[in-house]
């Protein structure tokens, strides 16, 4: 699809994270010396990573050129695009930061989670504003989303036009927000755009994304019909939704408390920039939901992804402090079913009809409009912006090939069009786009509690085989001066096999166990242990597998007496 070729004068545009995987965004755009920084994001664990926190970007290919970093903009303030700030910002030289007053507000209060790292400067950037930072001009401009002040990005270049489009969607009809100013678009797109970089993860899905108001309509629905409490589950960041949700409790009557950690700073934040108004006495403490009938009671809460810590599972639990699940309660999933959480979101659903509660979802009815443009809007978006090339970005691989499809349905030139995946290079110029061969180094940094890539592929791998197959300890005291083993080893089993019910099998290990040890022994001469113990390690992980098809974590512990 594109020439290995590079040219000199090029833009170079690096993706560390949010290409090939939805999350963990932060993209590098190069030109000389200078180097612009767009987003600094995390993503969540696999389900394959226990113990795993979060996913940041790697940015060792930054080392040594923290000077030559111009800046930091960002788009929008989900945690997917400002979540590594706390993690990376001091490691990159605390280069200026850009970001529309909401972002600003959200990577503020998550800096300040961590106090031991610097606080930060971030200039507040509105629809249209500018900046220069090194040969960079960057131009914010105002898109919908499912957050408030997200922005796209004009990266105007030595070279030409870039435009950043940001996580994405077009609405006419917004609730509490302005809909998608076309002519400003219109505009960009006239002045001429190089490369178009624009969000993929709506790519696979035909049509239109749901308007809010759609989504505001049936909601009301839900409130007229309710006889009892009402708790709405939906995203901590939100806050459109919220908004919604509140509005609606004021027109009905209802008091509401908000309850979940990310959820309840996001609304202070938000009800300090005034990006959430409430009535007077709306708002209350959810101690304070059962003071008032059922009918008059709205909770909105986090834990629509079936998370184990979350409020909506401790209440399903019956684990809450102060709300009781009762029959009647009308329990609102306001939010899609993220990959990989199927199966925990299906067992919290179980367990909210089990007690007795009405439950509304958004495969019933259209309770949740995602953020992101369908291909009837990126189809869209291209038509406005003509751009002479073309990169997909945020979104698997899956989604980036067919951004890039689509783009080439509209008549693109297939050389004209890029997909790459984390780690890779794409040189821009006048002329053509072209990848470099060799990538950069872009492989996952894991965050596990205070430990920052302290956890590697053998650790990970540890913990892995820890949790599907368990661990055996094999314990022998040695006469130092036989080197033979002095009585039975001693077996710790955790996560394999429950020892009183497999004493044949035990038996038949330690009678290995002795016979390994004597016959290291008997060569004569000193004893390698290291040796001994690997020799352990690995003749009783192949015994204890043709016995039970299954390899724990095997550690010998040999001990000279």
């Amino acid at each position: 699809m594109i020439r290995q070729t590079v040219k000199q004068q090029n833009i170079r545009i690096i993706p560390l994270g949010g290409l090939g995987e939805v999350g963990r965004n932060m993209t590098l755009v190069e030109y000389g010396r200078d180097i612009l920084i767009i987003d600094i994001g995390f993503r969540m664990p696999e389900e394959n990573m226990p113990g795993i926190d979060f996913i940041i970007p790697n940015i060792s290919y930054l080392a040594g050129k923290e000077k030559n970093i111009v800046g930091v903009v960002f788009t929008h303030g989900h945690y997917d695009h400002i979540g590594a700030v706390p993690y990376l910002i001091e490691k990159l030289g605390n280069p200026p930061l850009f970001a529309s007053g909401l972002t600003k507000a959200i990577t503020i209060k998550r800096q300040d989670d961590f106090p031991y790292q610097p606080k930060l400067n971030i200039t507040v950037m509105k629809n249209c504003d500018r900046v220069r930072l090194g040969c960079f001009e960057i131009e914010f401009f105002k898109q919908n989303h499912n957050i408030a002040d997200n922005m796209g990005l004009v990266i105007k270049t030595p070279v030409g036009n870039l435009v950043h489009t940001s996580d994405f969607k077009f609405d006419d009809n917004p609730v509490n927000d302005l809909p998608t100013d076309f002519k400003k678009l219109k505009t960009i797109g006239e002045n001429g755009v190089l490369l178009l970089m624009a969000d993929s993860t709506g790519a696979e899905t035909e049509g239109h994304s749901l308007s809010e108001k759609n989504i505001q309509e049936n909601l009301e629905e839900i409130f007229k019909k309710s006889e009892g409490r009402i708790i709405a589950a939906t995203f901590g960041s939100l806050i459109n939704r919220i908004q919604q949700l509140i509005s609606l409790a004021e027109k009905y009557g209802r008091k509401v408390a908000v309850d979940g950690y990310s959820m309840r700073t996001n609304v202070e934040i938000c009800k300090e920039l005034g990006y959430i108004k409430a009535q007077k006495g709306t708002l209350i403490p959810a101690k304070e939901l059962s003071h008032y009938p059922d009918n008059k009671a709205l909770l909105i809460c986090t834990g629509a992804q079936g998370e184990g810590q979350a409020v909506l599972m401790r209440i399903a639990n019956k684990e809450h402090k102060f709300i009781e699940l009762k029959k009647g309660d009308a329990v609102i999933f306001s939010s899609s079913v993220i990959p990989g959480n199927e199966r925990t979101v299906q067992v919290l659903k179980d367990e909210l009809y089990r007690q007795g509660v009405n439950v509304y979802h958004y495969k019933m009815m259209d309770i949740h409009a995602g953020g992101h443009a369908q291909r009837e809007e990126l189809k869209q978006m291209h038509e406005i912006m003509k751009p002479k090339f073309f990169l997909p970005i945020h979104g698997q691989y899956s989604m980036l090939f067919n951004h890039a499809k689509l783009a080439g349905e509209m008549g693109m030139p297939e050389k004209n069009i890029a997909v790459i995946e984390n780690g890779q290079i794409l040189n821009v110029n006048k002329k053509e786009i072209s990848v470099e061969k060799k990538p950069v180094i872009s492989n996952y940094v894991m965050v596990d509690g205070l430990g920052v890539g302290d956890v590697g592929e053998v650790v990970l791998r540890d913990r892995q085989v820890l949790s599907k197959d368990g661990m055996f300890v094999i314990v022998a005291i040695v006469d130092r001066n036989t080197g033979k083993i002095r009585n039975s080893p001693d077996i710790i089993s955790r996560g394999f096999v429950y020892l009183r019910e497999s004493k044949q099998l035990l038996a038949e290990t330690r009678k290995k166990v002795v016979e390994i040890v004597n016959k290291s022994a008997g060569t004569g001469g000193a004893v390698n242990w290291v040796y001994v113990k690997d020799n352990i390690r690995n003749k009783i992980g192949d015994f204890l597998y043709a016995k039970t098809e299954r390899r724990p974590m095997i550690l010998p512990v040999v001990i000279e007496v």
